[in-house]
């Protein structure tokens, strides 16, 4: 197969993203919510293969003609921010006017972080919470939190899209890679399998998600604190 046929597979591979996320609306329409997450989880594996492959394959120089940074976010919108603030509002963790807060907050804050230029810092992480907003929900449906820690979840990371705090990429982010990638690949098992098993409460899923999220949730801003470099004096 040429470059060029590659490049275009790998652009085709990453349109598969919104079949994915209509299949997840559809289940989160139904209220399918375990059925949803696992689309959504599906989608999430996607989207961590395609940029590396992109990169192998160089598709902006072997097929320019489509705009896969572009076919990303539209994607990555519907998959990480519309379809889980659905799902927030639908299934009742915010009633009344909180949960139409939230969703205002997620759709609208989230809209506005994505056409941000500045948000990749120079080592590949992101300048603010990047509006995983399918990680989040996908937490707050496994550990169900009371709807007061949830409306505080939902605002705190809503304006923490727009500080300077850093969040990794668990691909790029070259620092601590060889325990962020993994800890990642983690979160995606015990996410599939939390959302398998219909978020069976003291699950071992359940724990594990808890605490690798709490790894990809804080690790870049103690990156911030650690300057790279410093060694530890015996």
């Amino acid at each position: 197969m040429s470059d060029r046929l590659k490049a275009l597979a790998v652009h085709l591979f990453t349109a598969t993203g919104a079949v994915l996320a209509m299949l997840a609306m559809l289940a989160a329409v139904e209220g399918k919510w375990s059925l949803m997450f696992l689309w959504l989880v599906v989608a999430l594996i996607v989207d961590g293969i395609d940029g590396p492959l992109a990169r192998r394959y160089e598709t902006q120089k072997n097929w320019p003609t489509y705009d896969g940074v572009l076919m990303d976010l539209i994607v990555d919108y519907l998959t990480y921010v519309f379809i889980p603030a659905f799902a927030l509002f639908k299934y009742g963790l915010l009633s009344g006017w909180t949960g139409w807060l939230a969703i205002i907050a997620i759709t609208y804050g989230s809209v506005v972080y994505f056409a941000d230029t500045r948000m990749k810092t120079k080592d590949k992480s992101f300048a603010g919470f990047p509006a995983c907003w399918n990680m989040v929900v996908l937490v707050l449906f496994a550990v169900h939190p009371s709807q007061t820690v949830t409306l505080v979840v939902v605002i705190f990371l809503t304006l923490a899209m727009f500080t300077n705090l850093k969040f990794i990429h668990p691909t790029r982010t070259k620092r601590w890679r060889n325990v962020s990638l993994p800890v990642s690949i983690a979160w995606v098992v015990f996410a599939g399998w939390a959302a398998w098993v219909d978020f069976t409460e003291g699950s071992l899923a359940h724990w594990g998600l808890v605490l690798t999220s709490l790894y990809l949730m804080l690790v870049g801003i103690v990156q911030q604190v650690i300057p790279e470099g410093i060694r530890r004096v015996r």
